[in-house]
């Protein structure tokens, strides 16, 4: 593969950066449409930035955002581990314009496998997460009434159009509903239930099948249906 670098628009769920890139990065970079995207690339090398434009500033600034980042080294499944993760952030504002996540599979010719529950955990009373799902543990239910999985949240999710759709914010099984869903924190800030055959992919990111839609919220407690996007109870006051 040409390692020529070119010089192109990467965008992020907080503005977008120009810079230099070989071809194996763009590869990486696109997600089927027209434009490349920066967290499937991971970390770029400030020298190859040459500016940048922040969507909360509505400016752009010369030369490379500020990438924070740590490199965990976290066995997150079988034949799974996390490298690294970060954020681009403007160096004027402070905002995120993106996240990154680069992962390792030691075994290349092996599958990902389902990760080890932690020890006070194995008792919990539900069935497992499909072996795609890179889970680090099982937790109690939490205020919403979703027992969770942790080692996606924080994912960036893409729709099908490859379209910025929020950030995963937990991954559970709904008492009293069968099968797992996905929640994801949209860019406006409300929240989003998905359901898990409506997800093509996790990885780096996670790739919907189609557009999210906004589907009613059914409180756990008193089982009212509340509009999208609502955080309480209408009914009855519960935190959805």
């Amino acid at each position: 593969m040409s390692s020529e670098f070119r010089l192109k628009k990467l965008r992020g769920s907080g503005g977008y950066v120009m810079a230099t890139v070989n071809d194996e990065q763009q590869t990486k970079g696109n997600l089927g449409g027209p434009d490349l995207f920066l967290a499937p690339i991971g970390r770029l090398d400030p020298e190859k930035i040459s500016k940048y434009y922040c969507n909360t500033c509505e400016k752009e600034y010369e030369g490379s955002p500020r990438v924070d980042y740590e490199t965990p080294n976290e066995v997150v499944a079988e034949n799974l581990v996390l490298l690294e993760k970060g954020q681009y952030m403007c160096t004027t504002c402070g905002s995120i314009l993106a996240e990154y996540r680069n992962f390792s599979k030691p075994d290349a010719k092996a599958d990902v496998g389902t990760a080890r529950p932690d020890v006070s955990t194995q008792a919990a009373s539900v069935s497992s997460p499909p072996p795609s799902i890179s889970t680090k543990s099982f937790e109690a239910p939490n205020s919403s009434g979703l027992k969770t999985f942790n080692s996606v949240a924080g994912l960036v999710v893409y729709d099908s159009e490859a379209r910025r759709i929020g950030v995963v914010k937990e991954v559970g099984i709904q008492p009293g509903q069968s099968g797992i869903v996905l929640v994801v924190t949209k860019n406006d800030g409300t929240d989003s239930m998905v359901k898990w055959e409506e997800i093509r992919k996790i990885g780096e990111i996670v790739l919907l099948g189609g557009q999210i839609t906004n589907a009613d919220l059914k409180c756990s407690k008193c089982s009212s249906t509340n509009s999208p996007g609502s955080k309480f109870c209408e009914s009855c006051g519960n935190k959805l």
